[in-house]
């Protein structure tokens, strides 16, 4: 027959038991990361700009080539240990996204090029990309009607 814990003793295995939290050094490797993800982003920028390439084709293949290297590095399973030891720092820039596109591809792709690869694609980024462009239309409508009532 077992013995019923009282109120203190449940209390203290709770706390014997339970994780320390390390929401502090969460919080400096996500903002590690994500600041050295975007450095690395400027480079790219400053880069082009030097070379002569204008501002806006700049800002475009810095982009092209930030996701080109969280796919890459996704393909080459760094990316999920830069995720997990940066968090949120990695999965928020751009880089995250290609991330988000790449792994499930990835995982599938021995069920095949379509079934795997292609119909797997964009499980977790499609939502996003559905949502986001049918916000970026509501409110270019309502952008739109807002200019002809004026």
């Amino acid at each position: 027959m077992s013995k019923k814990l009282t109120k203190h003793e449940y209390q203290y295995l709770v706390e014997k038991t339970m994780p320390t939290s390390r929401g502090l050094r969460n919080v400096l490797a996500a903002f590690f990361t994500g600041g050295l993800i975007c450095a690395i982003g400027q480079v790219f920028l400053m880069g082009m700009k030097e070379l002569g390439v204008d501002e806006e084709t700049a800002y475009m293949l810095t982009t092209v080539i930030m996701i080109f290297l969280g796919a890459l590095l996704t393909g080459l399973n760094i990316y999920d240990k830069i995720g997990k030891f940066g968090g949120a720092g990695a999965s928020i820039p751009v880089t995250g996204f290609s991330n988000s596109i790449v792994s499930p591809a990835m995982e599938y792709k021995k069920e095949g090029y379509v079934m795997g690869v292609g119909a797997r694609m964009f499980l977790i980024a499609g939502p996003v990309l559905v949502y986001g462009i049918f916000a970026s239309v509501v409110a270019g409508l309502i952008y739109y009607l807002w200019v002809q009532a004026m």
